[in-house]
């Protein structure tokens, strides 16, 4: 459950391009040290993005959603941890991707944060392999039981 105050908001890259810039520069590149490069890509201008805000409209937490049924990108800033800013930001792309009909999900997760996307249902497949130099495993919710099964294989950058 999310803190009172927090607000979320659910976009295009280009409205939300700049506060979601800000989180994921500092917990991905700075805190993680992922390169620059490599945490942007294509993929943000047609996914549709998650940001949480505090009641000060300070940017805590974001995440995206692809075409095709890849969430990523879900980072929460440190002054965010612990408040459900994540959880929030996940259930709202996972809700969204009800609305547009997909019928699975799939993310690479941090295996530090696997714990999480299953509190959420997520389910680990297949062996960890290194992204950006850091530990991740793929993993999937189905939505739709009707749903076909996606490839095992998200395409490069889904993260």
């Amino acid at each position: 459950m999310t803190r009172p105050g927090i607000r979320l908001v659910v976009g295009a890259w280009d409205d939300l391009r700049h506060d979601a810039s800000s989180i994921r520069q500092a917990v991905f590149v700075h805190e993680q040290s992922v390169p620059l490069e490599l945490e942007y890509d294509a993929a943000d201008a047609i996914s549709l993005h998650a940001v949480a805000y505090d009641a000060d409209g300070t940017p805590l937490g974001t995440g995206r959603l692809l075409p095709d049924g890849h969430i990523g990108r879900m980072a929460v800033h440190r002054h965010g941890r612990g408040l459900g800013v994540g959880g929030a930001i996940l259930d709202a792309l996972i809700d969204e991707a009800r609305r547009r009909g997909h019928g699975r999900l799939l993310l690479h997760a941090q295996t530090r944060a696997q714990a999480f996307y299953e509190t959420r249902g997520f389910q680990a497949e297949g062996d960890e392999f290194l992204e950006a130099g850091i530990v991740h495993v793929l993993m999937s919710l189905r939505l739709d039981d009707r749903a076909p099964d996606l490839s095992a294989e998200p395409p490069a950058g889904a993260a």
